[in-house]
């Protein structure tokens, strides 16, 4: 079977030390991406570990597809201990970054330890260098990369860094890359902060011997670059009005279904403001949405669907230019823009403000300095909520993304079970529901479904393929670029899923967490079914099946 290939490189900021560690027969077995990353983070992390001390690890690591120059692969995976929902998380980004990480040798990037001085680490396939830099204290993810083009001859598709956010401890920072690409689910810039790290960046020249298959690799490019999708001019907008109509565009804090104004932040509002193509790292899909409004002088990357409706809908706030500042405010700040903007509007809520775009961003930027009421939200909806006498729109956790498990309830039961909270991205039974392919109604007989959309959804960040594309990259272009069966490939998505679980389970998740802040059908029994789907009993991962398969820490 197709890996990454190269060792596991561990950066420890307190001692200053780089330490390289082959790993073959870890890639052999995990591939790459978000399974390898989560079999060292099961193994290296200890269970008892603070989301803020020395002790938590965060992995940054790479797909075999990262080695070749196919459409969709401009992506890598960051895992680590979440300061938001006190669980293992695994979030990925775009950009360029992917393929200058490959540059220097490695497959996985390790960080440990705690720096008692803001810290640049800059690894090159020469070695790694530590520098103090006291002097970006507070500054903000573009600044952040002016100094590491200006000092060291490197663009931001070389970096990634943490903004305020970050260094501030706000629990849904963002790691970001290409100053608007975001690993940004889950607090990890957060931990980056906790250990005094600002930025790292990667520069080498080596070229891994490896060889992805010609005929897939060279029809997904070709396909993808003569494509007319909606979604190569609106990115992940294009349905917001579809939503909105047919199913449920959550609105001024959940309290309402449907909103007003879906047609003036949506898919033809953001095209409207589109003044050039955008793409990942050797992608001809090119499905990214540069936006500028001449009037304002603001100017952006998105926003896209999440951002829409989570400083759009969400907040009651129906002009498209002022979600455009809260996107870009949220970059530059280094957060994550569902999580941040989903606690904005719970604090709207609170003080009767729904619609205020000017309020809520100010708020937004209150949160990444932690400043006055922004020092209680920046611990997130389910720290807070009480304080705001709101409900808990979250599960284990993590804020809600958009697609409302109120009216998808397979999407509903997704959130209630993923290991990593409410989040869209852990299983695809959104697209299955809108589409019409799986009936939206009900809960009960969907667990083989979703089980089937996790081991997938796993595994595609363990390529590391792009979630947009699924057209293209199909079931048998996947089993000939990595020459296995596909039964094979969902094995390595599985084994990643019980891994989270296990290590969740040590961490006190059981049965109770997974479950949901609104009713819908059936919902108790079908956790049921999907545990049994599983092989799980209450939810949990008996010990005894956890065989180590990573190198230990010590």
């Amino acid at each position: 079977m197709l890996h990454a290939t190269g060792p596991l490189l561990t950066v420890d900021v307190g001692e200053r030390t780089a330490t390289e560690t082959t790993i073959d027969d870890l890639l052999e077995s995990y591939v790459g991406g978000r399974a390898a990353a989560t079999a060292l983070a099961h193994e290296r992390i200890p269970f008892d570990a603070d989301p803020f001390g020395p002790e938590n690890r965060a992995y940054l690591s790479t797909g075999p597809l990262q080695q070749s120059q196919m459409s969709f692969t401009g992506r890598m995976n960051m895992t680590g201990l979440s300061p938001l929902t006190d669980g293992l998380v695994s979030t990925n980004a775009g950009g360029y970054l992917s393929r200058n990480f490959v540059s220097t040798g490695i497959s996985v990037l390790e960080i440990a330890g705690e720096s008692d001085e803001l810290l640049a680490v800059h690894v090159t396939d020469q070695g790694v260098e530590f520098e103090e830099v006291p002097e970006l204290e507070g500054a903000t993810v573009p600044e952040t990369s002016d100094y590491v083009a200006a000092e060291h001859d490197l663009g931001a598709e070389h970096c990634i860094a943490v903004g305020p956010a970050g260094e501030n401890l706000v629990r849904f920072a963002s790691v970001m890359t290409f100053d608007s690409r975001a690993f940004g689910r889950g607090g990890l810039g957060a931990v980056l902060g906790a250990k005094n790290v600002k930025c790292v960046t990667f520069d080498g020249d080596v070229e891994p011997p490896l060889e992805i298959p010609n005929p897939p690799e060279m029809d997904v490019h070709r396909e993808a670059a003569q494509s007319d999708d909606q979604m190569r001019r609106q990115g992940t907008t294009g349905g917001t009005e579809f939503i909105n109509e047919n199913f449920s565009l959550p609105t001024r804090y959940f309290e309402e279904y449907e909103f007003e104004h879906a047609a003036d932040i949506g898919g033809d509002a953001v095209e409207e403001k589109k003044y050039k193509k955008g793409a990942c790292s050797a992608c001809a899909y090119a499905c990214k949405l540069p936006t500028r409004d001449e009037e304002s002088g603001v100017e952006t990357e998105g926003p896209e669907f999440e951002t829409v409706y989570s400083f759009g809908s969400c907040q009651g706030v129906g002009d498209i230019v002022d979600v455009m500042k809260a996107n870009e405010l949220c970059d530059t700040l280094g957060m994550d823009t569902i999580s941040a903007g989903v606690t904005v509007a719970a604090y709207l809520k609170s003080e009767d403000e729904f619609g205020n775009a000017e309020l809520a961003q100010e708020i937004t930027e209150r949160i990444a300095y932690r400043e006055g009421v922004g020092d209680a939200l920046a611990e997130g909806v389910d720290r807070v909520h009480d304080e705001l006498g709101v409900d808990n729109y979250t599960v284990k956790g993590m804020e809600f993304a958009a697609h409302d498990g109120r009216v998808l309830h397979g999407q509903g039961l997704s959130y209630a079970v993923a290991n990593r909270g409410a989040d869209h991205m852990y299983a695809g039974m959104l697209s299955l529901e809108y589409s019409g392919e799986l009936d939206p109604e009900g809960t009960l007989g969907k667990a083989e479904t979703l089980v089937e959309e996790e081991n997938a959804a796993a595994f595609r960040d363990t390529g590391v393929v792009c979630a947009f594309g699924g057209d293209y990259v199909t079931d048998d272009r996947l089993e000939a670029l990595f020459d296995a069966d596909h039964e094979k490939l969902m094995d390595v998505g599985a084994e990643t899923v019980r891994l989270e679980r296990h290590f969740n389970n040590q961490r006190g998740f059981g049965r109770d967490a997974d479950d949901l802040p609104y009713e819908i059908p059936d919902l108790e029994d079908a956790i049921e079914e999907y545990y049994a789907a599983r092989g799980w009993p209450e939810g949990t991962v008996p010990d005894e099946t956890i065989e180590p398969n990573a190198p230990s820490a010590d």
